[in-house]
């Protein structure tokens, strides 16, 4: 009956998690959508004001011809006052004049619908551009949704088949709602927020543009494109940090050394890695648990260490995988018990199920050593 109530609630927990996910999706999809509107209603009024630019560009010719008709009398009444009277005078005076300045008004108001039609053909640019991205964007949270689940799938099937460990299946059902929080609120916060910002600001280069501050508008241009390329780097994380690909491709020791140079190159913090022994695959629950743990000490190492130095070793042998993730960082007590400290719990349940070994070394002030062993036992595939 316990274990009937424990995965009803696990259940539950799976849900949410996922209904958090999809409602991310269903607002960057809506935002996309918003878009496409404020797309056609551009490209609507694009159209006419490209009708309005050639109708001005017509009569603004067509006034022209009649004002060079105007001067061209008014020099000639001009040039003898004693044939022409006063009032003939002024009447071709008053019409040159009035020529002049319907010209001039009407070339005015052509200038302002080019400079309207040049703003709304770089609009309309940049949403196409940010349609194309936002749709790459939902197709990726749909790939992050479906790794969502079967790792949720995976989930109950432990706590299924650990009847004996309720509350080691508890501890790791915890750890991974906290982990499934984290992941919705960055996509939530990460790439939809950022999908949302750079709306605002094509708006912002729209203003600017207008106001002729044309190098603050190339500025905010190269602000966008960052925001795009941080979003979309926000994404391929999220996805690694599911379960990366490569992991089945090509197998652990590749993947780690793209996620170290992926991890390196946006945090700015030199990681050095090191291969002892041959480079060879293992079998799939080996491969996906060490890279795990790798993945949690090195994001600690990164994120909480404050370390300008990280060192990954890896040593697989014949009957077992060893590996050290070394830093510089700032350390910490290990005697002192932290609140929701999963990374850690996650670990070291990990290392209990592979019956292998977690050692940390850390003090305040020296920088951590997270040394694993794990022992390789034969499994079919």
């Amino acid at each position: 009956m316990e274990y009937g109530l424990s995965n009803k609630a696990l259940d539950e927990i799976i849900d949410e998690m996922v209904k958090v996910v999809q409602n991310s999706k269903d607002e960057i999809f809506q935002m996309t959508e918003e878009s496409r509107r404020e797309h056609e209603h551009l490209k609507e009024e694009l159209k006419e004001i490209r009708k309005k630019v050639a109708l001005h560009i017509q009569d603004g010719d067509q006034l022209e011809k009649e004002l060079n008709r105007a001067k061209k009398q008014l020099v000639i009444v001009s040039k003898d006052f004693t044939k022409h009277s006063e009032e003939t005078i002024q009447l071709v005076y008053n019409e040159a004049s009035e020529l002049q300045t319907n010209l001039i008004l009407r070339r005015q108001e052509e200038k302002m619908l080019r400079r309207r039609r040049d703003e709304l053909e770089r609009r309309l640019q940049g949403l196409d551009e940010m349609i194309d991205r936002a749709e790459i964007l939902v197709s990726k949270i749909a790939i992050v949704l479906n790794y969502l689940m079967k790792d949720f799938q995976q989930v109950n099937e432990l706590v299924a088949d650990a009847k004996e460990k309720q509350e080691f299946g508890l501890k790791i059902i915890e750890a991974q709602e906290e982990e499934r929080r984290k992941i919705s609120r960055e996509i939530h916060d990460g790439p939809a927020q950022t999908l949302a910002n750079i709306m605002l600001r094509s708006e912002i280069v729209d203003k600017i543009y207008h106001s002729g501050d044309h190098e603050q508008v190339i500025n905010e241009i190269h602000n966008i494109r960052k925001l795009i390329r941080s979003s979309l780097y926000e994404v391929r994380r999220i996805i690694y940090d599911l379960r990366p690909m490569a992991l089945d491709d090509l197998g652990l020791i590749p993947t780690i050394r793209k996620y170290i140079r992926t991890i390196s190159d946006y945090e700015n913090i030199p990681i050095e890695f090191t291969l002892l022994g041959k480079e060879q695959r293992l079998h799939s629950d080996y491969e996906v648990a060490s890279f795990r743990m790798m993945q949690e000490a090195l994001q600690n190492a990164v994120k909480h260490a404050e370390a300008t130095k990280i060192e990954v070793k890896v040593e697989i042998r014949d009957n077992d995988i060893r590996m050290l993730i070394k830093d510089n960082g700032k350390g910490f007590d290990p005697n002192e018990k932290k609140e929701k400290s999963f990374g850690l719990i996650g670990m070291r349940e990990r290392v209990e199920i592979l019956e292998g070994e977690l050692k940390i070394r850390t003090k305040v002030g020296g920088g951590t050593s997270i040394s694993l062993y794990i022992p390789l036992i034969k499994k079919g595939n």
